[in-house]
């Protein structure tokens, strides 16, 4: 599906509405998401937004586009200092060894990042940043060496939420009497006793937490960006104070494509840790395993909810194991099929049924990536195979076939094993497998069931699925 690939386009949180996708300089992409505060183990909710702007960077690089993706570790905030307190560790211990179970969890869910920039490296930038907005007027110096960023100064503010009454605003105690306004935030906080600091020209400090993201992403994407992304419950405030600062900055447009991925729940609640409610990534890793896990994150619309359930989480591990077994299949097929057999009546059905499926996919990720309308086309492919592709004489057939496995599993990363290579043999594993089935068929010829089926019990019980046909046996692996 090249020419006739369906345009692009993606629901923009800037104007609410959806977009033709047409980033700045084609095919390149630019794209920043906001990564952690770590401060404490990954969760299930933040691998929601994690996988799906995964998923989308991949879909594009399937579609020709060239993406560079760039997002952040937070490791000096409220949080870390906090828990540091609380454990009496060092704070940089703390943000250390989450950032690691971060990584980690990234690495099992097959996610990519191509920049992982952290805070505390890029403090000289985010002063220069701040020094910036100073020398325009967007910011002030209170008296304790706190910045603050002039929210009036900006006209444009509040467009990325929909509205912003001033009025409603509530003033935090501790910052009484230095703001300007009740809204107005912080650029640079000044030092507290005991907390972490670094030399500025206004005093020992450290970054708010708005400005982070402003500086690392124009410092490693430009002053453009195509795509910046993240949770929905960052819209506001923080995507909306690095939009201000960042565009009374750079004096123009900074962000062509907002967008937000909803929240993940369990029973109908949003999953977070003032909950209690919170499912550890590494945990629902080690249970499910990470390629349900990841298909199931992309099981809906990434724009609606989606609520976690064991029932789901089981569904999504039959799934993540029949599409495995296809691709084995059509893999050991595509290599034993030795003669070209011509297309009938019926497998130009199958084929049709198979551009239908194709089709539907391409259309669900290009409209607004679309996951959960996706992944009924992988639930639909699978059952296609198994019912009519897999017997099939024709390698147009399972060419085909491999194609549209090949194009969804650039997306759900679940088989890349299998489809690495095309598989002609394991060293003496295959061959061997072939000859037990083809004892075995010699035995079920001479009536020796009770032997026959011990061998088809055994090769079950090692992960070999036998499949008798009135005239052959096949086999494939179950996992």
């Amino acid at each position: 599906m090249s020419s006739a690939a369906p345009g692009i386009r993606v629901f923009n949180t800037l104007g609410r509405r959806v977009e033709a996708f047409s980033p700045e300089n084609p095919p390149l992409v630019s794209m920043y998401t906001c990564g952690p505060t770590v401060y404490d183990y990954t969760h299930v909710g933040h691998a929601r937004t994690f996988v799906a702007f995964d998923a989308i960077k991949r879909y594009l690089n399937l579609r020709g586009y060239s993406v560079f993706h760039v997002q952040n570790i937070t490791d000096i905030d409220d949080k870390i200092i906090n828990k540091a307190r609380e454990t009496g560790r060092d704070w940089r211990e703390i943000a250390d060894y989450y950032a690691r179970d971060y990584l980690d969890q990234l690495e099992a869910l097959r996610i990519r990042i191509d920049v992982h920039p952290r805070v505390t490296s890029h403090i000289k930038e985010i002063i220069e940043f701040i020094q910036g907005l100073l020398d325009k007027g967007y910011a002030y110096v209170a008296e304790s060496g706190s910045v603050y960023f002039d929210v009036d100064k900006y006209p444009d503010y509040g467009r990325l939420l929909g509205k912003f009454q001033r009025d409603a605003w509530r003033q935090e105690p501790e910052a009484l009497k230095e703001k300007r306004n009740p809204y107005d935030f912080a650029l640079w906080k000044a030092a507290k006793p005991g907390e972490p600091w670094w030399d500025s020209p206004w005093g020992r400090g450290r970054p708010g937490w708005h400005i982070e993201c402003s500086v690392m992403s124009s410092r490693y994407l430009g002053r453009r960006i195509d795509i910046h992304g993240g949770g929905i419950d960052l819209v506001f405030p923080h995507h909306e104070n690095e939009r201000a600062q960042s565009e009374a900055l750079f004096g123009h447009r900074w962000v062509k494509y907002w967008m937000h991925v909803n929240y993940l729940t369990i029973e109908g609640e949003k999953m977070s840790k003032s909950l209690g409610n919170i499912v550890v990534l590494r945990e629902a890793i080690k249970k499910w395993g990470a390629g349900p896990l990841r298909l199931w994150l992309l099981s809906s619309s990434y724009r609606h909810p989606l609520d976690y359930s064991e029932e789901a989480m089981k569904q999504y591990v039959r799934l993540h194991d029949r599409f495995r077994s296809m691709v084995d299949s059509l893999l050991r097929r595509i290599t034993k099929l030795q003669e070209t057999h011509y297309l009938d009546d019926h497998d130009l059905e199958v084929l049709a049924e198979l551009r239908r499926i194709h089709q539907g996919w391409h259309l669900a990720m290009a409209s607004d990536f679309n996951f959960g309308e996706a992944m009924s086309r992988v639930w639909e492919l699978t059952n296609l195979y198994f019912r009519e592709v897999e017997s099939s004489e024709s390698r147009a057939l399972l060419y085909y076939t491999l194609k549209v496995a090949n194009d969804m599993n650039r997306i759900y990363a679940v088989a890349d094993d299998l489809l690495g290579e095309v598989r002609t043999g394991e060293g003496l594993e295959e061959p061997l497998i072939d000859l037990i089935v083809e004892v075995r068929s010699e035995l079920r010829k001479r009536r020796m069931y009770d032997l026959a089926d011990a061998i088809r019990a055994r090769l079950a019980e090692l992960g070999i699925v036998l499949m008798d046909y009135r005239d052959r046996t096949e086999w494939r692996r179950a996992r």
